[in-house]
């Protein structure tokens, strides 16, 4: 674990490699799991303004999961999230034949808005805890992730340069180019 400003991450985003295969997952991530993607309060109040526009990407049990749980849900813990389809797909997942993507993305790609996604799905798979002083970032391993992890070592494409747009979107440029000076020493 090292420090960057009020950040305390895991050396893993540095070591470990990786680069989504979606040929070989099929979006996995957006139909697996037992909870929906985590957001901040800021990310409810967008989904809640921008859902009338995304709403005609999305399926029609999708449409239903949201209107009836709303367009984020609170979990157990009290943890803010997207809601679940019967508590698997997210609402939010479109699919191309048989590839889960992101209705949230599509409305964004053909700039009918102008908000990408929840920032936790577009980190993935960086994983970010909020503390009072400071954020944790650390990297999510996932067994559906496999084919990434093999493909992003291919590559040579190490986590934290995969999520770049994610981790400027997040933490800012000046963060971004202090970790990749940090990243550049952790190699020596």
């Amino acid at each position: 674990m090292f420090q960057l400003n009020k950040t305390i991450i895991s050396e893993e985003i540095l070591e470990k490699e990786f680069v989504c295969n979606l040929s070989a997952c099929k979006g996995a991530c957006c139909v697996d799991g037992d909870a929906g993607a985590p957001l901040d309060e800021a990310e409810t109040k967008i989904l809640a303004e921008i859902y009338p526009k995304i709403k005609p990407f999305l399926r029609p049990e999708g449409i239903a999961a949201i209107e009836t749980q709303g367009t984020h849900t609170v979990s157990e813990f009290g943890e803010l999230e997207t809601p679940l389809i019967d508590g698997k797909d997210c609402a939010y997942v479109i699919f191309d034949k048989d590839t889960a993507l992101c209705g949230i993305e599509q409305a964004y790609n053909e700039g009918l808005v102008d908000w990408k996604k929840p920032v936790s799905c577009h980190l993935y798979p960086i994983r970010v805890k909020e503390y009072s002083d400071f954020s944790a970032v650390n990297y999510h391993k996932w067994h559906i992730c496999s084919d990434a992890c093999e493909l992003g070592k291919e590559l040579g494409v190490p986590v934290y340069k995969f999520v770049k747009e994610a981790l400027v979107r997040k933490f800012g440029e000046e963060w971004y180019s202090e970790l990749e000076k940090i990243a550049a020493d952790f190699k020596k």
